[in-house]
């Protein structure tokens, strides 16, 4: 008996052994997940929703945004919904049709649907120069933003073909961290 509880051990160190070798599941873009921007001081704030539905080797999306914890400004001659806090933090929609799609390894469009801009709650005015671009990567747990700089000014007349996302690499600039009120996106 002694030689088969042996075995018996091998065999499930064994297969724990390979258990642990084993890559962590991949975080899928399917399916309601929650949006969140985190702040410079700590704060999680829930922005609303997503919700992907998977299409082959994409998926199509959904975005949901929680109007009750925007308020309305009139920036500009354009109504626009914030957030308030350390700054005005507002929503700028993506104005042209676009094929709202996304895959593991091109989050562009995403990207552009959550565009804000930023302001300080002493300023008069949309300062479209002023943007925000959440560039995304996919990890594990979910799908993390980082802001850098756009000029929003851009978007104000349409790309000559609405199927490529206008803001590429170049037309973005790293900020320094914290150097904004909200640090980061994500969706989980």
């Amino acid at each position: 008996m002694p030689l088969n509880l042996r075995q018996l051990a091998s065999l499930f160190l064994g297969i724990f052994a390979v258990v642990l070798s084993l890559p962590a599941a991949a975080w899928e873009l399917s399916g309601h997940k929650t949006i969140r921007l985190q702040t410079r001081d700590g704060q999680s704030i829930v922005l609303g929703s997503v919700e992907f539905t998977p299409k082959g080797e994409s998926s199509t999306f959904s975005l949901h945004l929680d109007h009750t914890r925007l308020k309305d400004f009139f920036l500009s001659m354009k109504e626009f919904k914030c957030l308030e806090g350390e700054e005005i933090h507002c929503h700028v929609p993506y104005p042209y049709p676009n094929p709202g799609t996304v895959s593991r390894n091109d989050l562009r469009w995403l990207e552009h649907s959550l565009l804000f801009l930023y302001k300080q709650p002493k300023d008069f005015g949309a300062r479209l120069w002023n943007g925000l671009y959440y560039e995304m990567v996919l990890t594990e747990k979910g799908i993390v933003g980082t802001p850098q700089a756009v000029d929003l000014v851009q978007i104000g007349a349409p790309p000559a073909d609405t199927s490529i996302p206008p803001y590429g690499p170049g037309d973005r600039s790293e900020i320094p961290r914290d150097s904004r009120w909200i640090r980061s996106l994500s969706i989980e």
